[in-house]
């Protein structure tokens, strides 16, 4: 029998990204390490040849024209994980994920919106003096999700 309280899912989506081939990227990353559904928010998603596992036919993709289109439809129970360098976040490294969550990253030049950040109900930041680009930002929150630590 499925216990409710003990599965676990993940979506992970960008925020207006910048480039068309960090989503490609992303999406291949999020089909190896679990994700159950990716997404994006502003800009609409074009076949990617860096998508070369072609994720977006293997999983659920959503496209949102507005943050509040998104956050309206965010999985009941789920909560929304902001991935921002900012002052309020806290350090991945000690970060308990979630059993039920979605990942939000803001493109590299503008990161995560006010509103984002704001409905956020954790912001996480890693070790990096400076923004990396948006693939490989979700591909080490989505490896630290998958290290062996207590969930929240």
């Amino acid at each position: 029998m499925v216990d409710n309280f003990e599965n676990e899912y993940f979506g992970i989506g960008i925020q207006n990204g910048k480039t068309p081939e960090n989503l490609g990227v992303l999406w291949r990353t999020a089909q190896n390490l679990g994700a159950s559904y990716i997404f994006t928010i502003g800009n609409r998603y074009a076949k990617q040849a860096c998508d070369t596992h072609n994720a977006v036919k293997a999983m659920p993709y959503f496209h949102y024209k507005t943050f509040e289109d998104f956050y309206n439809n965010i999985p009941k129970g789920a909560r929304l994980v902001g991935v921002e360098l900012d002052d309020t976040a806290v350090d991945l490294e000690t970060f308990h994920h979630p059993r039920r969550c979605v990942y939000l990253l803001g493109a590299e030049d503008h990161g995560l919106s006010k509103q984002a950040i704001e409905k956020s109900h954790f912001l996480v930041k890693f070790k990096s003096e400076l923004s990396l680009n948006v693939a490989v930002a979700g591909s080490i929150v989505m490896y630290d999700r998958g290290i062996n630590k207590p969930r929240s």
